[in-house]
């Protein structure tokens, strides 16, 4: 199996050399390329292609987080984890409505880190401990919304993830909206991660019923 492509973006020279020595020595994955910024980021995603992107938070020109939602828009079978010096709530929730598949804080463990990363990979969350809990008494509250508390429209999805939610809504399985569309099983959950988190539901389910409550299908 090949190793898995790794991005780097990170506007710390000294903490991105030392990341990258890290994932050097692990035969399971490779560093393709580095960034110093978010559009940087942009840009090389686009160019090489990489399985999964470590994007810091907090980076000049282009954060962390514009940089994913711009990502995952053009790829989203791409696995985007945030590392970031700060619990801030506010960018946890809005990363992951972005469709980062994990966010770390950097005083992690290597050894831990790498584990998150390899279940990031498989399609695991990858979720800092000492975050974990916020997230769930966010999903808490969440799931006591109605889906009239809801604001989202349709435009919030991007082109694909509306054919792929109108499929859900008309009950398609995954395989079967990977052979529809011309995509792979990958892509298709990767989008549907992104779905669920832009619409504030828990499953596809809730989310066939919220676009049939909306009208737009």
């Amino acid at each position: 199996m090949k190793p898995a492509r790794v991005l780097l973006a990170d506007d710390h020279i000294l903490f991105r050399e030392g990341l990258a020595g890290i994932i050097a020595e692990q035969p399971d994955m490779e560093v393709v390329g580095e960034a110093n910024d978010g559009l940087e980021a942009i840009v090389k995603s686009q160019e090489l292609e990489p399985d999964l992107i470590l994007m810091d938070v907090q980076m000049p020109t282009c954060d962390g987080i514009e940089a994913t939602l711009r990502i995952k828009n053009e790829m989203p079978g791409v696995t985007i984890v945030m590392l970031t010096v700060r619990d801030d709530d506010e960018k946890l929730f809005q990363a992951l409505k972005y469709g980062a598949q994990g966010y770390l804080l950097k005083n992690i463990r290597s050894r831990e880190m790498l584990q998150m990363l390899r279940g990031a990979l498989e399609g695991e969350a990858a979720i800092s401990p000492e975050l974990a809990g916020r997230l769930l008494e966010e999903f808490r509250r969440l799931s006591k919304q109605t889906f009239a508390d809801i604001e989202v429209d349709l435009e919030t999805l991007t082109d694909r993830e509306q054919e792929v939610l109108q499929l859900v809504v008309s009950k398609y399985a995954d395989k079967d909206i990977a052979e529809k569309l011309r995509i792979s099983l990958h892509t298709v959950k990767s989008h549907i991660r992104n779905i669920l988190a832009k619409l504030q539901v828990n499953n596809r389910r809730e989310a066939a019923r919220l676009a049939r409550q909306k009208g737009w299908w």
